[in-house]
């Protein structure tokens, strides 16, 4: 079985480090989830402490409650997908196992935007068509869906209608990636504020990857709503990059492209993807003078961080919040 566990975190995803070393100590495939989650691959871990799936994930729930003080909600099952599926349903606390011979009722009546890959426009596409529920889409004719979706992208989403998820659970994939999120304390519609938002992350991405001494390829953009459901983005930078305006530019395209005008926004994160050492990237050169000073001025303010705390320090859009 593959366990998915969702912590309660705020602080943008630095406890996580700590809580995938607590996993690995059950089993050593565990993939992180920033910002706030991991998979665990609980198979081998079954037959070694002769424990099944819902015992092994009370062990981690009592160790992150009390090593951190933290609650969890866990999702079981087959494969990755439907973990993390598992998962979004459990309360704080609970465990929500879906098993083998489980997996076509519990998909059945469940929206299809509850499927990974299914963003608004493709799950208005499908509704159109009658296909608004996973039970309805794996029922389909194959050439349909593909007619529909395209011939890769519709076999791929028929197949996790069906429950089947070929991606394997990916050890140390924390290095990979670096994540930031804010919740919100209500429903959000207020695009201004959730662009403030972005900001605020972009900028302590920013400064934790300068910090690090690494650069990012490219942004993910995840917006979770007041009904749990998700809406995730993906974008390239155009060059590797640890400019707080760059990543916040970026952010910003991702959020505008997502047209959230009435959406019910409960939270945003930005994960900065393709990690690499700053050391080993190509930076294009420029003869814009403002631009080299930016860079100049977020150097000093890195090491007026460094010296007086994190908010010694922040863009002037925020002050007011600080």
């Amino acid at each position: 079985m593959i366990l998915c566990a969702r912590f309660a975190l705020a602080d943008g995803g630095a406890a996580l480090p700590p809580l995938i070393a607590l996993a690995e100590n059950l089993t050593p495939v565990v993939q992180a989830l920033p910002p706030d989650g991991l998979l665990a691959d609980l198979g081998g871990a079954e037959k070694y402490f002769g424990q099944d799936a819902g015992q092994l994930a009370a062990v981690l729930r009592v160790r992150a409650l009390a090593h951190f003080g933290l609650e969890c909600a866990i999702g079981l099952a087959p494969n990755p997908m439907l973990a993390r599926m598992a998962a979004r349903d459990a309360g704080p606390g609970t465990t929500r196992t879906v098993r083998p011979h489980e997996v076509e009722r519990y998909l059945a009546t469940r929206p299809v935007r509850a499927l990974d890959g299914v963003g608004r426009s493709t799950a208005r596409t499908l509704c159109a068509y009658g296909l608004d529920t996973a039970g309805r889409l794996a029922e389909a004719p194959p050439g349909t869906v593909q007619r529909i979706l395209g011939a890769r992208s519709g076999r791929d989403l028929q197949e996790r209608a069906r429950g089947i998820d070929r991606a394997p659970v990916v050890p140390n994939a924390s290095a990979r990636s670096l994540a930031a999120e804010r919740a919100f304390p209500r429903d959000e519609l207020d695009p201004v504020r959730q662009r403030r938002e972005l900001l605020s992350l972009a900028e302590e991405l920013g400064v934790r990857l300068r910090g690090a001494g690494q650069v990012c390829r490219s942004l993910s953009l995840t917006v979770r709503y007041a009904d749990r459901s998700t809406t995730t983005r993906t974008r390239h930078l155009r060059e590797p990059s640890a400019h707080s305006p760059a990543l916040a530019d970026l952010a910003y395209a991702l959020h505008a492209a997502l047209g959230l005008q009435r959406a019910r926004v409960r939270g945003i994160s930005l994960r900065a993807e393709g990690l690499t050492t700053a050391e080993l990237a190509a930076h294009q050169l420029t003869f814009d003078p403002q631009d080299e000073r930016a860079r100049r001025i977020e150097a000093v303010a890195d090491r007026a961080r460094a010296k007086f705390g994190p908010r010694a320090i922040i863009p002037g859009s925020l002050s007011d919040a600080a």
